[in-house]
């Protein structure tokens, strides 16, 4: 073999094991993002008939490539049955990455999903991977796809449909394999027919819908959710719950629970931390239910706007840290004020 050729299939291979390594590095930094932050990797709990349907179709398209779209309220675990259909797709060797579309303004989400290239904008000092780079061979999830700005919608739409895209600041064209499971609170064919979202993309996105049902739903699942978390939450505060009055779960069984399994941890929560002895003590009081929405016939999206409302109202508008708006709706601070903006609520 001629030397030319010999230093030619060297330097393919020397590039080939520089890509390899660059999208390794970039997962294992994802990775120790991710381990910073706190994920429940228990199984979805439940018996419900209503779950059931969850769990049926989780195995019906898991093993599959076909992207899934989960919908369903604020706080009712859309990010656990994407981690469910992960772990049981052909996929789950490789992390499942995550890219929450509500958190970041427009210009930063771009670079997070593509990547970008050293200079390519003010504070590019170096070169990055996109979430589409390290998701390549396994699975991107999209948190709140509803929010993504119309002008990205356009983009990923062209990564869906032909498998490749380009970094900010190149030219070079990069082929990806991903699996996307998208998921939302919003009426997606409400926002297409409002001109907020791409007919085109809704249709890619939409193939396999999933949605996962409110918490009023699931009464028969509410008495194993306590007893989970109530276990799960002493244990982490060295605290001992040896039983749960009736009159206490009859109270969590009654109420509405708007806010979903994450405001009843958020009231478990309160309610161990005020608990002195072996008997669950609630410091909420749930004798209220919330407005019914057969009444009213609102829309989820003004249903969602009157509930933020509401523990706004009773956080005195503290939108982050200790007891805020926020910690309640079990959600970021930037994802809460995402949500403010989208449903246009404003301090009086």
């Amino acid at each position: 073999m001629l030397p030319k050729k010999k230093q030619l299939i060297s330097d393919a291979a020397f590039a080939e094991i520089k890509i390899l390594k660059d999208q390794l590095e970039a997962e294992r930094a994802y990775l120790q993002d991710e381990i910073k932050l706190e994920y429940n990797h228990e199984d979805i709990i439940g018996k419900s008939e209503a779950i059931k349907n969850v769990f049926y179709k989780v195995e019906q398209i898991a093993a599959t490539d076909t992207n899934v779209l989960v919908l369903g309220e604020t706080g009712t675990g859309k990010e656990l049955v994407a981690r469910a259909i992960h772990s049981l797709s052909l996929r789950k060797d490789r992390a499942l990455v995550k890219m929450n579309c509500a958190a970041l303004p427009a210009n930063l989400i771009e670079s997070e999903l593509f990547g970008h290239e050293k200079g390519a904008f003010t504070g590019a000092h170096s070169r990055r991977l996109g979430r589409f780079e390290v998701a390549n061979g396994a699975t991107l999830f999209l948190d709140e796809i509803g929010e993504l700005p119309l002008e990205l919608q356009a983009k990923l739409l062209h990564v869906i449909q032909n498998g490749e895209f380009e970094r900010l600041g190149s030219s070079t064209t990069i082929k990806v394999d991903v699996r996307i499971i998208a998921a939302t609170n919003r009426n997606l064919e409400e926002e297409v027919s409002k001109g907020h979202f791409r007919d085109d993309l809704w249709y890619r996105l939409n193939i396999f819908p999933i949605t996962v049902p409110p918490l009023r739903d699931r009464d028969d699942d509410i008495p194993l959710l306590v007893n989970y978390y109530v276990q799960k939450i002493a244990k982490r505060l060295g605290k001992t719950i040896e039983f749960i009055p009736l009159n206490v779960m009859h109270a969590l069984q009654h109420y509405h629970w708007p806010g979903n399994i994450r405001e009843l941890e958020n009231v478990l929560e309160r309610g161990v931390i005020n608990s002195s002895g072996p008997k669950l003590r609630l410091i909420d009081e749930l004798k209220k239910p919330f407005r019914s929405l057969t009444s009213s016939q609102q829309t989820l999206e003004a249903v969602e706007r009157e509930y933020i409302l509401q523990v706004l109202a009773q956080t005195h508008w503290k939108v982050g840290g200790k007891n805020s708006a926020a910690e309640i709706l079990g959600l970021d601070r930037s994802t809460l004020r995402a949500r403010m903006r989208k449903l246009t609520i404003q301090k009086p």
